[in-house]
């Protein structure tokens, strides 16, 4: 889990800094290919997952039956990208310029300037990587088949043919327990970082 958390983390704050601050040429084209992959199916992707993360292109790496095929996907999120876009775009671009006129290179724009004041929508991403892995069922059972090393989501599928009623309806507790407790503690950031991005239920 904290491995996809950390990718998922990385991906979305460099990503909608690259699309938001540092605006590229075709970061349109490149913003648009992004939410374009939020409409299809996450089902339909695992194919075209699977072959990639068994023969990792260029570097010809089979990454199956390994953590790295649970903290890499967990990277291309179109929504976190999305959420720290809209929130980087918030931000007064003339700290930027006054950063720039300074001599900030990129990475200290990112690190000193843009990181610091974005916590609330970081604590969104957070969030919902944690959620989103810690529940996660169909991936892991696909790209891990090593008992030991399955999340708690599969293994809880296969303790319920074999354990009695009891010790599973324990288990199920102990499974719920972590995200809601993770959930009560960074309420307030959650309902500020989606209040800053502009997102509504």
């Amino acid at each position: 889990m904290g491995g996809s958390w950390f990718v998922q983390l990385f991906v979305s704050a460099t990503a909608g800094f690259a699309l938001s601050v540092l605006r590229p040429r075709f970061g349109r084209v490149v913003y648009g290919a992004v939410l374009a992959t939020m409409f299809v199916p996450y089902t339909v992707n695992m194919v075209s997952l699977f072959v990639t993360v068994t023969d990792l292109p260029f570097l010809h790496l089979n990454l199956g039956d390994t953590y790295w095929a649970i903290w890499l996907p967990a990277g291309t999120n179109a929504f976190t990208v999305l959420l720290a876009k809209q929130f980087f775009d918030a931000l007064p671009r003339e700290l930027f310029d006054a950063a720039r006129v300074d001599g900030a290179s990129t990475r200290q724009l990112l690190t000193r300037i843009v990181l610091p004041m974005s916590r609330p929508v970081l604590a969104v991403i957070s969030l919902l990587a944690i959620m989103h892995s810690w529940k996660d069922f169909i991936w892991p059972l696909v790209a891990l088949t090593d008992p030991e090393k399955q999340p708690i989501s599969v293994a809880l599928a296969q303790l319920a043919t074999q354990a009695l009623q009891d010790q599973l309806i324990a288990a199920m507790v102990l499974a719920v327990a972590p995200p809601v407790l993770v959930f009560v503690v960074c309420q307030k950031y959650l309902v500020a970082g989606l209040g800053f991005t502009g997102v509504k239920g």
